[in-house]
């Protein structure tokens, strides 16, 4: 999908972090833009954001785990732009805690937020996408935990396993939903960011739902020596933007983790290595 100007695109959780990134990289390209997201005043102002970059850009409030909210944005968007050619779904939740003290709550709360947020988020406006009469383009937001499994560390001493296996789900969805969408000319992408500038800690902690425990303890700011490694959001939309146009399905922005990728799949094949040897043996 090459020819992006003048395109209409709707960004989910665009109201902060990657989302806003990734809004305004799409309306430096000159497409005009839908933010939506959970809280109101964050729509507001990145959808402000847009605008200054003369395209048009429109702030709403969406619950992208609830179908008839995802519904009434997708016909919103239709009634004001006409048709949508770029979605990019990009909410999501981080749970800091040991798979081993996980509660079934935790697990419902990432799932339901992770990962069918986006599977509802695809089914809500496909029909519009396959309805715009040209190519359009889906970007799913996933992580660099999506294609590895890093344990806490000095750096990072956090247990993000619930983020880390919901995030591998959408990394695999969205390589199967490319496969069953490319015949119809719709493209998918699955976004795999390393350390990006964002608030998802704050508004994961504050806008939990009643159903899944409700608000927890907003965290602190990470270290300094974490912050700084961090890439700005505004980085993160240009790289996408370059994503759709190539149609590539992953989409990394941070190429100096390509050796903890590799040595990942070199530990995989060294266990098809020993499964070959052991058959070998006859056992």
């Amino acid at each position: 999908m090459r020819d992006l100007k003048g395109k209409q695109a709707v960004v989910i959780g665009g109201g902060s972090g990657v989302g806003r990134g990734i809004a305004l990289g799409l309306a430096e390209a000159g497409l005009d833009v839908v933010v939506a997201d959970i809280e109101r005043a964050s729509a507001d102002a990145v959808a402000a954001e847009v605008r200054e970059r003369g395209v048009r850009g429109r702030a709403t409030v969406v619950d992208g785990t609830d179908p008839d909210s995802l519904a009434e944005l997708a016909h919103t968007a239709v009634s004001a732009h006409g048709h949508v050619h770029v979605l990019s779904n990009n909410v999501g939740v981080m749970i800091d805690r040991p798979l081993t003290e996980c509660t079934d709550r935790d697990w419902a709360w990432g799932i339901e937020f992770n990962l069918m947020s986006i599977v509802r988020g695809v089914a809500a406006f496909l029909p519009h996408l396959r309805g715009a009469g040209d190519e359009a383009h889906i970007v799913n937001t996933a992580s660099l935990a999506g294609v590895l499994a890093l344990p806490p560390g000095p750096t990072m001493p956090v247990h993000l396993g619930i983020y880390t296996v919901t995030k591998h789900a959408i990394v695999a969805y969205s390589e199967m939903l490319r496969g069953e969408l490319a015949p119809e000319g719709i493209g998918v992408s699955v976004l795999c960011p390393g350390m990006v500038k964002s608030n998802l800690a704050n508004t994961s902690a504050r806008n939990r739902p009643e159903r899944f425990g409700g608000p927890t303890k907003e965290p602190g700011p990470p270290p300094p020596e974490v912050e700084s490694m961090m890439m700005a959001p505004e980085t993160v939309g240009p790289i996408v933007v370059a994503a759709i146009r190539e149609n590539r399905l992953h989409v990394f922005t941070h190429p100096e983790a390509r050796p903890a990728v590799e040595a990942r799949q070199a530990a995989l094949l060294d266990d098809f290595a020993f499964a070959a040897s052991e058959r070998g043996r006859g056992r």
